[in-house]
């Protein structure tokens, strides 16, 4: 026995000697590799959790019991599990991207400034990525992703990014994503929408705003304002009806007693 016993020793002692010139470099290979590995798969464990969160807070109780069930199970389950879910989340941002690009290109508004000279009329639909100023006169609608100008006439619908009108003649509904401004000696027939809005001209049209409304000293308006606030000056005239619906008071808790 005490023969095997060395020459096991001696035996372990060479393969040691052998492997001693190599040792640190393989694991300091090894070592890395292996963090590389840790890392990523920790990271992405780390987004499913999050992702997971984020989804269990917008869906029914139902739809979190079920995911419940399917996560809790053996290591091999939930690694299917986990996988299937980045497959999943690895796809819709593909279909998000591309979706969103092309939202994006319809939307955002780009350096361009189109301008309708006060000797032009147009008659037709105007679209532009940019910016447009009208001091001549179109008959059609107006959609453009930038900012809105308007100092001559348009007969028909505007879309915009941002809303301005001096001394201006609309007829037609006037839509912005951002602040609807009518100056003086403007006139408006139609409706208004906007986030916020300052009103020194005349509009014969409903108002509404998500955000404040400042109705100026020179203002006329044959019509109602929806807002969450509104700040009328004097000498104003409204003939119509203020709601300030979108306000964060609940009015009617005001009158419980």
């Amino acid at each position: 026995m005490g023969f095997f016993k060395d020459f096991k020793e001696d035996f372990n002692d060479a393969l040691d000697e052998m492997a001693g010139a190599e040792e640190t470099p393989n694991e300091e290979v090894m070592v890395n590799t292996l963090d590389g590995d840790i890392d990523v798969e920790s990271e992405l464990n780390k987004l499913d959790g999050l992702l997971e969160q984020v989804t269990k807070k917008v869906e029914t109780p139902v739809a979190n019991k079920a995911e419940a069930n399917v996560t809790v199970g053996t290591p091999e389950e939930k690694k299917s599990f986990f996988d299937t879910k980045r497959e999943t989340k690895m796809e819709a941002p593909r279909t998000m991207d591309v979706m969103g690009n092309v939202a994006e290109n319809k939307t955002q508004a780009s350096d361009e400034n189109a301008v309708i000279t006060a000797g032009m009329k147009i008659t037709g639909n105007v679209e532009s990525i940019g910016s447009i100023e009208v001091q001549g006169e179109i008959v059609g609608d107006v959609t453009c992703n930038g900012k809105l100008v308007i100092t001559g006439k348009v007969n028909g619908n505007s879309q915009s990014s941002e809303f301005f009108a001096d001394a201006a003649k609309i007829e037609g509904e006037v839509v912005t994503s951002g602040t609807a401004k009518v100056g003086v000696g403007s006139v408006i027939i139609g409706n208004i929408t906007a986030t916020s809005a300052v009103i020194a001209g005349a509009v014969k049209g409903d108002i509404d705003v998500n955000g404040p409304v400042v109705v100026d000293t020179s203002a006329v308006v044959m019509g109602n304002i929806k807002s969450r606030s509104v700040q009328i000056n004097n000498g104003a005239v409204i003939e119509g009806f203020c709601s300030q619906s979108y306000s964060d008071v609940d009015v009617n808790s005001v009158f419980n007693i």
